[in-house]
This record gives C-alpha cells, sequence and structure tokens, in this order.
C-alpha cells in the first residue's frame, strides 16, 4: 500500500455499501494509498452470500486485472462470446464474440467476487465494518446506528437505490429520471446445470423466458410474470413446466431440471440521478442510477463508475485538484445513458405485448421484426454486438 495522505480528518474517503462497487473503490483507493473505511448494514456473511449478477464485460474484468482484483474470475471465470435467441418462428444462435470489437462476456457469480473483493480489501489492510448501518450523512459526517459518527474527507455513497447516500443528494436538489418497463421477472435460481452452450432469451405469447448459466452446476432462470405476482405461488413443477414452454422444449430439447434454490420477483425499472455527486458526496452503482437487468449492465456500470471515482478521489486528497471529481459526471453519465438505451431496446426485444386484441397483435409483430433484423443483418449484429459486451 502505497503513502497515506494526511487529509486532517478520520479517513480521506468513507464509503457506504459493501457491494461491488463499493469494494472495487475501496480495493482501488488502498492500493493509490488512500485512507478509506467501508461501513456496510448487512452482516458478512449476508454480504458475501447474496445471489447476484454474473456477467462481467471485457471492461470490468480489464479493470480488475489491471489493479489485482482477477484472481478468482481467472481461476473460475468462464468467457461466453454466444447468445441464443428462441421464438415460434425457430431458433439462432448469435456469436457476438466475433462481432463489433470482438468482446466477450466472463460468467463469474457476483458473490464470488464479492467475495474475493471482501478478502483482498483485508489483505490490503482496508477496515471494513459490517453491521454498521448509515443513517444520515451531512458534510462529510456518516451517523453510524448505535456506534460513533464517521467522518472523512469524501463520502462514497454505494449502498444502493434505497440507501441512505442516495437520500442525501436527492434532498440537495439533485433531479431523478425514471422509468417503470412495466415488466416483472420470477427469478429462479436452480441447482443444475446449464441446458444451453450459451445465455438464452425466449420470446413467447405467454411471455419471455431466459436462461443464465452461472457455475457448473447452477443456473438462473427467469420468467416474465404479473406485476404483483406472489413468488411463493410458483412451486417448482409449475416453474418447471412453465420454462419448458415458454423455451419450447418439445421442439428444441429438454432443460436440465433441479432444486430451486431461490425465488423472488424483480420488477424491470430504471433510475438516473443528474448529477451523480456534489461536495464531499459521491455516488457510484446503484445508489448513482438503477438499471434494469435486460442487458447485465449493472455490475458494470458499478465497476466503471468506481474505477472513475478512484481516480478523482486520488487526485482530490494528493494534490487538492478536484477537477477529476467536478468532471466525474461528464465522464461517467454518457456511458451510463448508452448502457440505459441498450437496455430498454433489449427491454423492447424480449418483451411482447399479451392479449389478442389489434395493438398487441401489432406489437408482438415489431417484437419479431426486431428479432429478424438481428438474425439477418451484420450491421445490426455489430451493433448489438459492440453495446451487449460494451460500457
Amino acid at each position: 500500500m502505497g503513502k497515506r495522505f494526511d487529509t486532517g480528518e478520520q479517513f480521506g474517503v468513507v464509503i457506504v455499501g459493501a457491494g461491488p462497487a463499493g469494494l472495487v473503490l475501496g480495493n482501488l483507493l488502498l492500493d493509490r494509498g488512500v485512507d478509506c473505511v467501508i461501513l456496510e448494514r448487512r452482516g458478512r456473511e449476508a454480504v458475501e452470500g447474496r445471489a447476484r449478477a454474473g456477467f462481467l464485460a471485457a471492461h470490468s474484468v480489464r479493470v480488475l486485472a489491471d489493479n489485482g482484483l482477477d484472481a478468482g474470475v481467472r481461476a473460475r471465470g468462464r468467457e461466453h462470446g454466444t447468445c441464443l435467441f428462441r421464438s415460434g418462428r425457430g431458433e439462432f444462435t448469435l456469436d457476438y464474440g466475433r462481432l463489433g470489437q470482438g468482446e466477450v462476456h466472463t460468467v463469474y457469480p457476483q458473490q464470488d467476487l464479492v467475495r474475493d473483493l471482501v478478502a483482498e480489501y483485508l489483505r490490503r489492510g482496508g477496515e471494513l465494518r459490517f453491521g454498521a448501518e448509515a443513517e444520515e450523512i451531512s458534510a462529510g459526517r456518516v451517523r453510524v446506528r448505535g456506534a460513533a459518527d464517521v467522518t472523512g474527507r469524501y463520502v462514497a455513497g454505494c449502498d444502493g437505490h434505497r440507501g441512505v447516500a442516495r437520500r442525501a443528494l436527492t434532498a440537495q436538489g439533485v433531479a431523478t429520471a425514471r422509468r417503470d418497463h412495466g415488466v416483472s421477472w420470477l427469478a429462479v435460481l436452480a441447482a443444475a446445470p446449464p441446458s444451453l452452450p450459451a445465455v438464452g432469451y425466449a420470446l413467447h405469447e405467454r411471455g419471455f423466458a431466459g436462461h443464465m448459466a452461472r457455475t457448473r452446476t447452477v443456473t438462473r432462470y427467469y420468467l416474465q410474470c404479473p406485476r404483483g405476482t406472489d413468488p411463493a405461488e410458483w412451486d417448482e413443477d409449475r416453474i418447471w413446466a412453465e420454462l419448458a414452454t415458454r423455451m419450447r422444449t418439445a421442439e428444441f430439447g429438454p432443460l436440465t431440471a433441479g432444486r430451486v434454490l431461490e425465488r423472488a420477483v424483480v420488477d424491470l425499472r430504471s433510475d438516473v440521478l443528474q448529477h451523480p455527486g456534489a461536495g464531499r458526496l459521491w455516488l457510484a452503482g446503484d445508489a448513482a442510477g438503477l438499471i434494469s437487468p435486460s442487458a447485465a449492465k449493472g455490475a458494470n456500470l458499478a465497476v466503471l463508475q468506481a474505477e472513475r471515482l478512484a481516480r478523482a478521489f486520488e487526485e482530490a486528497l494528493a494534490h487538492g485538484d478536484e477537477g477529476r471529481l467536478e468532471g466525474y459526471a461528464a465522464d461517467c453519465l454518457p456511458r451510463v445513458w448508452r448502457a440505459h438505451e441498450f437496455s430498454h431496446w433489449m427491454s423492447g426485444l424480449l418483451h411482447g405485448p399479451s392479449g389478442d386484441d389489434a395493438e398487441a397483435r401489432y406489437g408482438r409483430a415489431l417484437q419479431h421484426a426486431r428479432l429478424e433484423s438481428l438474425r439477418t443483418s451484420r450491421a445490426h449484429q455489430d451493433h448489438f454486438a459492440e453495446n451487449y459486451t460494451g460500457i
């Protein structure tokens, strides 16, 4: 670890939240000699055990590799460069790793990445306080429930879209752009090997179904469901029967079933703070903007923002130069909005309207036209590949 900057305060940076954004930021700050602490309201077991995303873009892998954080990814991650689409008009596989800029994803469960980042942060001498719930943030001071306040020259809010950091920033008048996509997914984690060699997207008149490999023995599935669905209504038999219908196993072959480990309903919503920080408080990850999971961009945006914020904090603390902080929004927001635009496009591709009236028939015809364009147009495929893998 490099030289510790003397800020005249308890810490150079107080990081609120130990998700991917906070942990990448903490590791990068320690590597740059910036004194920091991470405050996390949950216990370590809950932080390291929560199953979330698992698709790392090439840029995210490069950030991890460049900063010595990729040991687990190198050892256990698996590269994916294809995705598969199914509909009533057939099936096709898109080899996006050979298109666009030739980049691929690395499949690595987010809970494994979080465990890696926690272990490395502690190995580097970082301070991580589990069970430390931030209640209020003001002027570099974080009030912690049942404990002494923690102060820093800067505070990095990485505690999600419902966290105290976002509330503190919006209380200063920062506006939010927001969209409810009107779609919900039943997210299922199954103790079953992947049934497809790639990510699978199935378009069906009953709703979207998705297949996402996580490990050699665990697979994530998604089923579009009505808003307000109770996941308890879906037992294992119903889940596997509906997946078989929507993924058209009678035509394309069976799925490998297994015990359902988790089921939850996810409402697809997106929002972006119009400025992700000011003064002594700066946000990254879901705290700065929530993106729907349609294109697996959330964790990758978090890594991008953490990388940029680490550089900005280093410049401010080492040299008294806040230029990078002042340019943080201008640097990140165009990339954020490009990710949102593609995620919104993916949502339109995957989710057709229900019903059999004229408007629903029109919507489903547009959905299939989008898919046919992706199947047949090389220009469309290159555009897809660049945006699917890029940030």
